[in-house]
């Protein structure tokens, strides 16, 4: 297997993978809060992401693949800034709703002290304009994807990132540097936030692990909350974002040494970004207990319907 069907290979699996994964998410969510009128703000959370989640396997997965199997060529000037700042600004609402949904838990499994009460309050209140607030900060500030992006050209400048139909030219060393250092410290900030979060969790979750050695076996089951349940299911999120997205930016830093970069190096880069696109969905339907209840409910239903048939099968075989 050469190197283009390796590629071809891995953007596929992601697509089959995310574009499923991400779209059920969503789609229960939303049929969810229509049936019962409300929706928890970690779900509403949940939701945002993977739609982010959706919309870069749309916007950069689907691209690379049709690429990766021989495609040419398929997109203009145009194209490319819409799908160029379509990725730019999901990948963006991706990494913040992450960090966004660790400070949350953060916030719900802190003691019951006044200030801890007061953040419980005012995020639960206030989850919809947080999230409108981070995506129009998303939307200002990857504006510049409409001044850098076009199609593919035979000459290009030093400074140029080849990101399969469409390069990105920023003209000057200056402009190339400062891109980069404006967005990777961006993306460790709101790491260092999920990091930091996640770390105050695990430790909330380790101190209530020691507390309940020292109840009775037959409580335990009692003790253990739908927070921390919840808890484990963002630490586990969080951990598969630090290490796609640490290698991701470490890659990215290490290509702000270079001079042309080549395709392939940027394709490395974007299935690091997207692998996250495709596993976080399976983290959240394995873990979300709304989601869990629906999966049950649709397996009884299949049970009953396999039993009913078996059961009329055996009455005509009897007869």
């Amino acid at each position: 297997m050469d190197i283009r069907h390796l590629k071809a290979f891995i953007f596929i699996v992601i697509t089959v993978i995310g574009i499923p994964g991400n779209l059920y998410i969503v789609l229960k969510f939303v049929l969810i809060r229509l049936a019962e009128k409300k929706l928890l703000p970690t779900n509403v959370i949940l939701t945002v992401l993977a739609l982010a989640n959706l919309l870069i396997v749309f916007s950069r997965v689907i691209p690379q693949s049709l690429h990766a199997i021989g495609l040419e060529d398929l997109m203009d000037d145009t194209n490319c800034k819409f799908f160029g700042y379509t990725y730019r600004v999901s990948r963006a609402m991706s990494i913040c709703t992450t960090s966004l949904l660790s400070c949350h838990q953060c916030i719900l499994v802190a003691p019951s002290t006044k200030i801890w009460i007061f953040l419980k309050q005012k995020v639960t209140q206030n989850i919809f304009v947080i999230i409108l607030s981070i995506l129009i900060m998303n939307l200002i500030l990857y504006r510049t994807s409409f001044m850098y992006a076009n199609a593919r050209k035979n000459f290009t400048s030093p400074y140029t990132l080849h990101l399969v139909y469409c390069d990105t030219d920023f003209q000057t060393y200056v402009s190339y540097i400062a891109n980069g250092i404006v967005f990777a410290s961006r993306d460790f900030l709101f790491v260092a936030m999920m990091a930091l979060a996640s770390f105050y969790i695990l430790f909330v979750l380790l101190r209530h692990a020691r507390i309940v050695k020292g109840i009775r076996s037959s409580d335990k089951v009692h003790t253990k909350s739908m927070e921390h349940k919840a808890s484990r299911a963002v630490i586990l999120l969080v951990l598969c974002y630090v290490i796609f997205l640490g290698l991701d930016n470490g890659m990215w830093i290490y290509t702000l040494t270079l001079y042309n970069v080549k395709t392939d190096m940027n394709d490395a880069r974007i299935v690091l970004a997207c692998a996250y696109s495709a596993l976080s969905p399976i983290v959240i339907i394995v873990t979300n207990p709304k989601l869990q209840q629906q999966i049950r409910f649709w397996k009884k239903i299949h049970i009953q319907q396999t039993t009913s048939t078996t059961l009329a099968h055996m009455n005509n075989i009897s007869k």
